[in-house]
């Protein structure tokens, strides 16, 4: 075995051919390979080449600041584009949405699935996840924008149950980012917040003959890497790229330098979190919070679902529960913001394929997920806001397969509130109603999930609602509340509300709603 060739960031660039699919490492703000990406953005720029590229990614990852896959969105420099999230590249997102490029959302987990299938040159991916859902191609196949005509995911019937099947996409390049390469090319990650896709990446890029470039810090002698810490082989790279430690392409996350303790790398004491201020978020957190058991797997989402953590810390019982992160961090404190996919403190780290494996068979008990849109059905949207491209990331597989979901989220968009008395008083509407006669589009069915009896929850700072089998059924609300005029009408669709025999909807516990420690217990 030779020497792996060792490149600068623009002589790999100019190894892109035009046409070429690519896919590209990272999760959030995490792993991402900045400098392969920019460089391929300057020849571009320079040369008009590489164009019509298709990009592959898992997660949605960059800052919203022309990173990561949006150092492609160009004109003709990119023609399509799949991926499980969109968020954090706006200049993709407008593209697809001028209908200037071919775009496909498809649920994380079975893009991470897609990888590792596309290495083993299997005829495609098969996968019981998004059935109902906005990947259905029933439900417009998971399609961007007008431009994209055909489907890249078909119904089939299985062993007489419907299944999504992913036809396998040949990848041409994988711009990967790890941590240190020695000179035969084994990649090791021991600075990166996950090991994310990296592997698998690789691996089917190299199957299909294609081209495996890795950014890393990097380079040593071989022999000097613990083979038991080398998640690429050698013998699946082509070239690596050096991007110096102290450069901010190489940072551990985008504007966040190396930090031990989110790599694994260091126990830290994890101080006391400061309590957060009582307003709706953290009442939401509250309630939530109180469907915790005793020693439950749980996921959760970003955004309000982050309130559980926290109310659970000050409420001291944080220990009763493991938290995953579905880019695969098991256990520890999950960070926040930029540091998203990562967590303090983890017990272990999964390859991100492995942690949906476990998501997708029922393996958390609970998952706390944010809701935009929720109709007469139970259906969920945070996919699609209006015209705004944000994608499911994680949320299908999640949802779908947790033994219980609990949806978190503000009842109107904008409100404000006043509390702390033990009651809720609402100082002003917000201007738009969440609970919906039909959402933009389907992100977690409530149709499947209701024939499959699944529990589930949705819980706002004034009500609570639970899917059962004839429908939304009204289970409690805030003390405070008026149950007509600040919950039904501010629906667009009627739930079936669940009265006492005195005629009174059950309340909501008004320890939630006092500026105070509940002495919250966990059976």
């Amino acid at each position: 075995m030779g020497k792996v060739k060792v490149l600068t960031a623009r002589q790999a660039a100019d190894l892109i051919k035009d046409g070429d699919t690519v896919t590209l490492s990272g999760f959030v703000a995490n792993g991402i390979a900045e400098a392969l990406n920019a460089a391929a953005e300057e020849r571009f720029l320079e040369t008009g080449h590489p164009k019509d590229l298709t990009l592959f990614w898992v997660a949605g990852t960059g800052n919203k600041d022309g990173s990561h896959a949006d150092h492609y969105a160009h004109e003709g420099m990119v023609k399509k584009v799949i991926g499980g999230h969109f968020n954090f590249v706006p200049k993709i997102c407008e593209m697809l949405s001028e209908n200037k490029i071919e775009g496909y959302n498809v649920p994380q987990g079975a893009i991470a699935q897609m990888l590792r299938d596309n290495a083993a040159h299997k005829v495609g991916t098969i996968s019981h996840v998004g059935i109902g859902t906005f990947a259905d191609p029933r439900n417009g196949g998971g399609r961007l924008s007008e431009k994209t005509k055909e489907d890249i995911v078909k119904v089939i019937e299985l062993e007489g149950q419907e299944q999504l099947f992913y036809p396998r996409i040949p990848l041409d390049v994988a711009f990967i980012r790890g941590t240190y390469a020695d000179e035969l090319g084994n990649i090791t990650l021991e600075k990166e917040m996950a090991p994310l896709d990296a592997t698998s990446q690789a691996m089917a890029v190299h199957n299909n003959g294609g081209l495996v470039v890795v950014q890393v810090e990097r380079v040593v002698k071989a022999g000097h890497l613990d083979p038991k810490l080398v998640k690429i082989p050698g013998i699946y790279v082509d070239a690596v790229v050096e991007c110096p430690a102290d450069d901010p392409k190489q940072s551990q996350s985008i504007n966040c330098t190396y930090d031990p303790a989110y790599a694994g790398n260091t126990q830290v004491p994890v101080s006391s979190l400061e309590p957060k201020k009582l307003d709706a978020k953290k009442i939401i957190g509250r309630r939530a919070a109180m469907e915790l058991k005793k020693n439950v797997v749980v996921n959760l989402g970003v955004g309000v679902p982050e309130w559980v953590s926290s109310v659970a810390a000050e409420e001291g019982v944080a220990d009763e529960m493991t938290l995953t992160v579905e880019c695969g961090p098991v256990g520890g404190v999950p960070g926040g913001g930029l540091r998203f996919g990562g967590s303090v403190n983890a017990q272990a780290y999964m390859d991100e394929g492995y942690q949906f494996d476990f998501y997708d068979g029922g393996g958390l008990d609970l998952c706390f997920l944010g809701l935009a849109e929720v109709d007469i059905n139970g259906d969920v949207n945070v996919s699609r806001l209006g015209t705004r491209i944000t994608g499911s990331g994680g949320f299908t597989n999640i949802s779908s397969n947790s033994k219980k979901a609990v949806f978190c989220g503000t009842f109107t968009n904008g409100v404000k509130i006043q509390t702390g008395d033990g009651k809720l008083t609402i100082l002003e509407e917000g201007k738009k109603h969440k609970f919906v006669n039909k959402v933009t589009e389907i992100t977690f069915s409530g149709v499947v999930a209701g024939k499959a009896g699944k529990d589930v929850l949705y819980v706002t700072e004034r009500a609570v609602f639970a899917l059962k089998a004839d429908g939304i059924h009204l289970i409690e609300v805030a003390p405070g509340i008026d149950v007509q005029t600040q919950v039904l009408d501010e629906m667009d669709f009627a739930p079936i509300v669940d009265r006492d025999a005195d005629g009174n909807v059950k309340l909501m516990d008004a320890r939630i709603f006092k500026d105070e420690v509940m002495g919250m217990t966990i059976e």
